[in-house]
């Protein structure tokens, strides 16, 4: 919320501080060396599905990357999908790797920025093998 403030103030005056949602919305990187390589066109279906690095990567990265609107451990607060409820296995591969790609926008507002260039096919794969072991569908 650009420009948004909330006053603090106990026993004194009130002070505006500013309000920041999301925080530092900066991709971070994540270390993907572990993991087999896939090559550069992206893949319709989870080549890391089961991988314990994967695993491993994947929730790390989340936790740096996807946790701040996902909510943590997947579970969503409400500010975006909880992750828990994607399709498992290859049923909701393609929507995942479309929407970490490409991300999510309407009428001009951005949902969710896409992550694709910045992290990287491999990074996307290894976020949904963790989220694999999140579903609660």
């Amino acid at each position: 919320m650009a420009g948004a403030a909330f006053a603090l103030g106990v026993g004194g005056p009130a002070v505006l501080a500013p309000l920041s949602a999301h925080g530092d919305v900066t991709p971070q990187p994540v270390d993907t060396s572990k993991l087999p390589d896939i090559g550069a066109a992206w893949l319709k279906a989870n080549p890391y599905r089961g991988n314990a690095d994967a695993i491993k990567i994947g929730q790390s990265a989340y936790g740096q990357n996807c946790a701040r609107c996902h909510g943590l451990d997947a579970i969503s607060g409400g500010i975006a999908p909880d992750l828990r409820y994607l399709d498992k296995d290859d049923a909701g591969d393609e929507w995942f790797i479309q929407r970490f790609q490409h991300g999510s926008a309407r009428d001009g507002k951005v949902y969710m920025p896409p992550m694709g260039e910045a992290l990287g096919q491999k990074a996307g794969w290894a976020i949904r093998s963790w989220l694999d072991t999140k579903y609660d569908g």
